[in-house]
């Protein structure tokens, strides 16, 4: 029996390796077939979806998931990072894994990981764990996000049998580069041959497209093999074998149609109706997440690169004009952060076009340096937001915890207050504002 609780395992198994990231799967696959969890090893074959991208991984897997679940099939949903709880990155048919669970798997990976005489990061200790919790629960479907690139991350050891990317911008330059079509040709080596290939952005760099044709995928193009139309309340999913009227999720509608192409590209031969529940159902924490909270009306979004945050206020424009609606005199607050490599100007270049183009009014700022070793000090991110927003508009706090309570305490019931710019952001003002430990 465990010493360690999860807390304190987490901690140790961030201290045993030399670096936080550690790109590459030489090290990984003797403790994943010491464990049995590489596919071929598996007794129970179980449907594989990874998905890889730059935006939208989180929701795309979140509503694969769903409609799996809709469908009765046990499925497994490995995401990473988590907002609050690290419990969040593992779940089975929605339920996270418990703490003595992953206790219970920590133990078999460093069991494994001793017997073979190998240094592990804390996401290649921690994702083989997932896995080893969803080979012992005999899942149906396994549904997968890559963490960071694709063709080495530690997800990819598992071959999948529908691989999703979702888009390709610039982002974790410092492991992938800024050349666009290195990452394309990084994100598409979760392709393997003659699987399903859903290539959800109209514009993916040729590197992408290029490596599917190599691997002689079955390749499912938005905009060309599926489309959609926003109507009503509803959407219309057309495809060469279907055309239906669906129900517009919570989460990016982009996001939900390519988790849909995906679902009709495998072999589960799941119905239309468990496609229709799962759409209706599949909800995910700090995705344009609407909330009620001390009497105030927030929109959590981790939005942290350019193209994360043009999303975010394509549904902004239109979310804030139907909260004029109700409350005419509303003013516009946004509590704000980021890591130090991340292009906090790129976003907030957007951002101030964006809003000057759709006539959003000028936001009150409430901004902290995240508690993070990857933090931007808040003087530095301070000097960046200036270039785009009066100082005056400006308040910043020592904490998160401290800005999110500022916020509450200038703004009124009817006003919109906007939290984003990290899952780190998202994370301490939530635990920071529900009360909830890490």
């Amino acid at each position: 029996m465990s010493t360690k609780n999860l807390s304190q395992w987490l901690t140790y198994m961030g201290s045993i390796h030399v670096s936080a990231i550690d790109m590459g799967l030489e090290r990984v696959l003797p403790v994943a077939k010491r464990l049995g969890v590489l596919k071929a090893d598996l007794k129970k074959k179980p449907t594989i979806f990874t998905v890889a991208g730059t935006n939208g991984k989180g929701s795309t897997t979140a509503t694969i998931a769903a409609i799996c679940q809709s469908a009765g099939l046990k499925t497994a949903l490995y995401q990473s990072p988590h907002l609050v709880s690290f419990t969040e990155r593992v779940r089975i048919d929605g339920i996270e894994a418990s703490d003595e669970a992953l206790i219970l798997a920590f133990e078999a990976v460093e069991s494994a990981r001793l017997a073979e005489g190998l240094s592990l990061s804390f996401f290649e200790m921690t994702t083989l764990a997932a896995f080893w919790l969803f080979k012992q629960a005999d899942c149906d479907v396994w549904v997968l996000e890559i963490g960071l690139g694709g063709r080495l991350d530690v997800v990819n050891i598992i071959d999948p049998d529908v691989a999703v990317i979702t888009n390709i911008g610039i982002d974790h330059v410092d492991w992938l580069g800024d050349d666009i079509e290195k990452i394309g040709a990084e994100k598409a080596g979760i392709i393997r041959e003659g699987i399903p290939v859903i290539l959800g952005d109209e514009k993916l760099p040729n590197s992408a497209t290029q490596i599917a044709k190599q691997h002689n995928a079955k390749v499912y193009q938005l905009g060309v093999d599926y489309d959609y139309l926003a109507k009503g309340d509803g959407w219309i999913w057309s495809s060469a074998s279907l055309t239906a009227q669906l129900p517009l999720p919570k989460l990016s509608l982009q996001n939900a149609v390519n988790a849909a192409a995906a679902i009709q590209a495998s072999n589960l031969g799941i119905s239309l109706d468990a496609i229709k529940h799962g759409l209706s159902v599949v909800q995910l924490a700090g995705r344009f997440d609407q909330r009620v909270i001390h009497d105030r009306q927030w929109i959590f979004d981790v939005a942290h690169n350019e193209d994360g945050i043009k999303f975010l206020l394509k549904q902004l424009t239109t979310a804030w004009q139907m909260h004029l609606v109700k409350h005419p005199d509303a003013k516009l607050y946004f509590l704000f952060s980021m890591l130090g490599d991340k292009d906090v100007s790129a976003v907030l270049h957007h951002l101030k076009a964006a809003m000057d183009a759709n006539k959003l009014p000028m936001a009150s700022w409430h901004m902290a340096a995240i508690d993070h070793s990857r933090a931007m000090p808040l003087d530095e991110l301070l000097g960046i937001t200036e270039r785009y927003v009066d100082p005056v508009q400006i308040s910043t706090y020592e904490t998160l915890d401290q800005a999110a309570h500022g916020v509450i305490d200038v703004s009124r019931p009817e006003d919109l207050i906007v939290a984003f710019g990290s899952f780190h952001t998202i994370g301490e003002s939530l635990v920071a504002l529900l009360g909830r430990p890490y």
